[in-house]
């Protein structure tokens, strides 16, 4: 592990660490950064073995049980009716289990995250908290995908920038905290380096992959109807709505220093990325 902030790492203890979600874009890639480390693992999810459900609460013992840490990531997002309290739900039992580490990933500029977040350190664990800006990978690794394969992305912003983050970055950001000392009780806001539209991302993407991709900014009406003829639930396309129309309105296009607060490096740009998943092929293309 890169140790460059001079914080000593804890990787002495062998019990496992609890990834939460640990199947989903950021932990997996904890997942496999802890197990390069020779640190043991739990997978936390309906698969997992034990299973981890987050609607089902009598699923979280047993994936506590002789646990050293954990990695909290809540599905689908941390902004929906009744998160909040399954967070301290969760992160109390996990205290009163023996686990005092809880690395928890919440999103910028939510302010129904932000209840999570509180609950989180009411519980007298350990905290660190990654506040992550729009992930990168949501062009490659969710449900921007298909929009980008289809060679439209039409989405309801316009000139809004935002500091796309690299997944890449809350993984090792995660790790930094789960394995070394001098990350409790730390908020580190997460964004990449520049800030960028939907538009000149899109660009960007068609660039590396060598393929004709367009960005359409559409109204919210068009949005919506769009996702009720993908047969989106209606939890989700309220969810999407209110992330384009509240969080995306120009309050989290600034700037941060989390990645080089937590890791002691500049974060990944978007160019990287979009150069690295087209390497991939997950765009197809000329590349």
């Amino acid at each position: 592990m890169n140790n460059d902030t001079g914080k000593r790492a804890i990787t002495e203890d062998k019990q496992p660490t609890l990834i939460v979600g640990g199947t989903g874009k950021t932990g997996r890639r904890v997942a496999e950064r802890l197990m390069k480390l020779g640190l043991p693992v739990r997978i936390g999810s309906r698969s997992g073995d034990p299973a981890f459900d987050w609607e089902n609460p009598h699923t979280w013992e047993a994936t506590l049980q002789k646990v050293r840490a954990v990695y909290i990531t809540y599905n689908p997002d941390l902004a929906l009716p009744g998160a909040a309290t399954a967070i301290g739900a969760f992160a109390n039992l996990a205290v009163n289990s023996g686990v005092k580490r809880l690395v928890l990933l919440s999103g910028r500029g939510e302010e129904e995250a932000q209840l999570s977040e509180q609950a989180l350190r009411e519980s007298g664990a350990d905290w660190t908290i990654l506040r992550a800006s729009w992930f990168s990978q949501n062009f490659s690794e969710s449900f921007l995908l298909g929009s980008v394969l289809s060679g439209t992305v039409a989405l309801p912003v316009t000139e809004v920038a935002e500091p796309f983050i690299d997944a890449e970055d809350i993984a090792d950001a995660a790790v930094a905290a789960l394995t070394q000392e001098g990350h409790i009780g730390q908020l580190y806001e997460l964004t990449g380096p520049r800030a960028l539209t939907f538009a000149e991302a899109t660009e960007e993407i068609a660039r590396e992959s060598g393929r004709a991709i367009r960005y359409v900014p559409i109204s919210t009406e068009q949005f919506n109807s769009m996702l009720a003829q993908q047969d989106v639930p209606q939890e989700i396309m309220a969810l999407l709505t209110d992330l384009f129309t509240k969080v995306l309105d120009g309050r989290n296009s600034h700037l941060t220093d989390g990645v080089q607060r937590a890791l002691g490096r500049e974060p990944r740009d978007f160019a990287d990325y979009a150069r690295n998943a087209a390497a991939t092929g997950v765009w197809g293309g000329s590349r």
